[in-house]
């Protein structure tokens, strides 16, 4: 059964984006068939995978706002994707009004859950209309939260609205894990960060080693590449495998 995975948390820059690409290139080195849908106006993810967010026809708000067929781009690094472009960010007041508004991504999903075996979506860094459109469509949840104290700020809003998901809107809904990222292991902030994710934050769900902070990933998206294309020896890969190999046993 496919597993549909909104990768959320409402701040900003805590690596959300470079998880979603490396983890479904991961995914995709185990031979599993993984669909990425960009929920992001920013695009980040679109941009990463080398489409020119200015030259898009058609995208994802096509099908969330306009109700037409999902537009996907095939073969992206053995990955296909659902793009997104600045367009996007109109849909929130647009979907202010709209018929059955919550329904409308995974209605859009729908016709491709046979074709998957992963669909993992890039929310936006908000607790907008979009995120919670994401959560409602998903199977699960995972959280990259960022290991800095300002990070660990709005994590209880952040439960709060998976809660209020689960509460009614999509009562299935999973946290797959939490994932540390950007951590700087010899920083005594990082350390103490990490030591709260894991002491709070563990009985929500799985604790994933953390992700290093590290300049190869940016530079990685800069070449539109995966960083295990980019940078094959990199330690972070082996943590990534980790985090593929927890999803799979979902």
């Amino acid at each position: 059964m496919v597993k549909v995975i909104a990768l959320f948390n409402q701040a900003g820059g805590v690596a959300k984006t470079s998880l979603t690409m490396n983890l479904g290139y991961q995914l995709a080195q185990r031979n599993r068939r993984v669909l990425l849908a960009d929920m992001d106006p920013q695009a980040s993810l679109t941009t990463f995978m080398g489409l020119d967010v200015y030259n898009l026809s058609r995208t994802i708000y096509n099908a969330v706002v306009l109700s037409e067929e999902m537009p996907i781009y095939k073969g992206i690094h053995r990955m296909d994707l659902a793009p997104a472009n600045l367009r996007l960010s109109a849909a929130e007041l647009e979907l202010v009004v709209a018929d059955m508004r919550d329904l409308r991504l995974k209605e859009a999903l729908a016709p491709f859950l046979d074709s998957y075996d992963f669909i993992l979506i890039d929310c936006p860094p908000s607790l907008g209309i979009l995120s919670y459109l994401s959560l409602v469509a998903a199977t699960h949840t995972l959280i990259p939260i960022q290991t800095h104290y300002k990070a660990l700020v709005g994590t209880d809003l952040l439960l709060d609205t998976v809660s209020r998901v689960r509460a009614r809107a999509n009562k299935s809904l999973k946290i797959a894990g939490i994932v540390p990222t950007m951590h700087e292991a010899q920083t005594v902030q990082a350390k103490m960060s990490l030591q709260t994710i894991e002491d709070q934050l563990s009985q929500v769900g799985k604790i994933y080693p953390p992700i290093p902070r590290s300049i190869a990933f940016a530079d990685a998206s800069q070449e539109h590449l995966p960083l295990a294309l980019f940078a094959p020896k990199h330690p972070a890969i082996a943590i990534l495998d980790i985090i593929a190999q927890g999803v799979e046993e979902l």
